[in-house]
């Protein structure tokens, strides 16, 4: 370096330490929200975070069904497919549910609440951590974090699809590993879709709560799409009493999440003794058994369910599912005995399987063709739709054909 410029750059430094120091900001004052929202500011290593607390009893029910785990979850985990969830205690597992700046997702979304419910001792604590500012939120990533410490696996509500990726996202974001990236996650929507889809026009939590728990919720309730604005207003105005709607809302999110875990589990680890009043409902659970390939458990619920005052259109559903079930489970007989009463109504599947039967089994060829005819009848009148009465009518078709050239006819 030159002389010249280092005399230039002697110079420089020399101006700019006459220059008067830049004002000391100061700290930036906690919001009091105390006294308008339940909770208080905790600090982490990361800054304070305000954070409400309550806690459950062992004997605290949730509508009608209690929310302590008291049946073993191996079942519920084949059907999670997730082995590990049948090896936890109750302790292990975390109830969360999000409130979001979107209902959308994406970029710029995050979470302003986040309600986790776990098991501590003989109770029930839930906290919900609440961003006051969306510059503190490494601080409530932080608290999550500390809070989710001695659990090991997620209980959520599309948790899967949307409060998952979300705060995995914004764990990212700020550069700090995510507590549960290696935790298993038991996801309730999809097992309330295969459960209740049938009986119930809505499976939100919500209307799950009304419907299956008998818990609805009170005047403090505020409707899911409301609560953005809600918090953006506050965020606008500082005015936090109108979000005590909000708390309650993610609150009893939380709770209603393990008190429908505490149902489909006793549903799932002893269906036969499990009071369960829907007929609707039997059927679905025997669906599922079939699925895990546990088939005397689901004849025994179709027969259960069968028994019970079904829709017509379900119960003959349920009969051609049973009687499906019973062919390859080779019971014949109860197969035969389900068409047959199936064939007296007019079902053309119970034809078509009687006319199997004749010709495979029975090897009574023209017997099998006379079931080829009252099912040929039966779909003139069936109320099935065009693509399934095309389907029926070329197997019919072939069917017959086959048939005629064995005998002759």
């Amino acid at each position: 370096m030159s002389g010249e410029t280092l005399d230039k750059l002697t110079r420089l430094l020399k101006k700019a330490s006459d220059l008067p120091s830049p004002p000391v900001k100061p700290a930036r004052a906690r919001p009091a929200l105390e006294q308008n929202l339940p909770g208080a500011w905790e600090d982490n290593r990361r800054g304070a975070a305000f954070v409400a607390r309550q806690t459950f009893s062992a004997q605290y029910q949730h509508g009608v069904e209690p929310i302590t785990p008291d049946t073993p979850l191996q079942t519920l985990a084949a059907w999670a497919r997730d082995e590990r969830l049948g090896g936890l205690s109750p302790s292990q597992f975390a109830f969360l549910d999000t409130e979001t700046s979107g209902l959308s997702g994406g970029t710029g979304t995050y979470a302003f609440l986040v309600g986790v419910g776990r098991f501590v001792g003989d109770e029930f604590a839930l906290a919900q951590f609440f961003l006051p500012d969306p510059a503190e939120e490494p601080a409530l990533l932080q608290a999550l974090t500390d809070f989710l410490a001695p659990c090991r696996a997620l209980v959520t509500f599309n948790g899967k699809a949307f409060d998952a990726p979300l705060l995995r996202a914004r764990y990212r974001l700020h550069e700090m590993p995510c507590p549960f990236d290696d935790f298993s996650h038991l996801d309730l929507l999809p097992l309330a879709r295969r459960l209740w889809r049938d009986r119930l026009p809505s499976r939100t939590l919500k209307y799950l709560e009304e419907e299956v728990l008998a818990a609805p919720r009170s005047s403090q309730e505020v409707p899911g799409y409301e609560i953005p604005w809600l918090y953006f207003d506050f965020l606008r105005t500082g005015a936090a009493a109108p979000l005590k709607g909000v708390f309650y809302h993610n609150a009893m999110d939380v709770v209603a999440m393990a008190a429908l875990l505490h149902l489909t589990a006793g549903w799932l680890h002893d269906p036969h003794r499990a009071q369960i009043e829907h007929g609707l409902d039997v059927i679905a659970l025997a669906r599922l058994f079939e699925d895990l390939r546990r088939w005397e458990d689901a004849a025994q619920l179709y027969e259960r369910g069968l028994a019970e005052n079904l829709p017509e259109a379900d119960f003959w559903q349920a009969v051609s599912r049973l009687s499906t079930l019973e062919r390859r489970r080779k019971n014949l007989t109860q197969a035969v005995r389900l068409w047959e009463q199936a064939a007296e109504a007019g079902h053309v599947f119970a034809h078509v399987e009687l006319a199997k039967y004749e010709e495979h089994q029975r090897k009574d060829d023209l017997r099998a063709l006379e079931h080829v005819a009252a099912a040929r009848a039966a779909l003139e009148t069936a109320n099935l739709p065009e693509y399934q009465k095309k389907h029926w009518l070329e197997d019919l078709n072939h069917r017959q054909e086959r048939l005629s050239k064995k005998t002759n006819l």
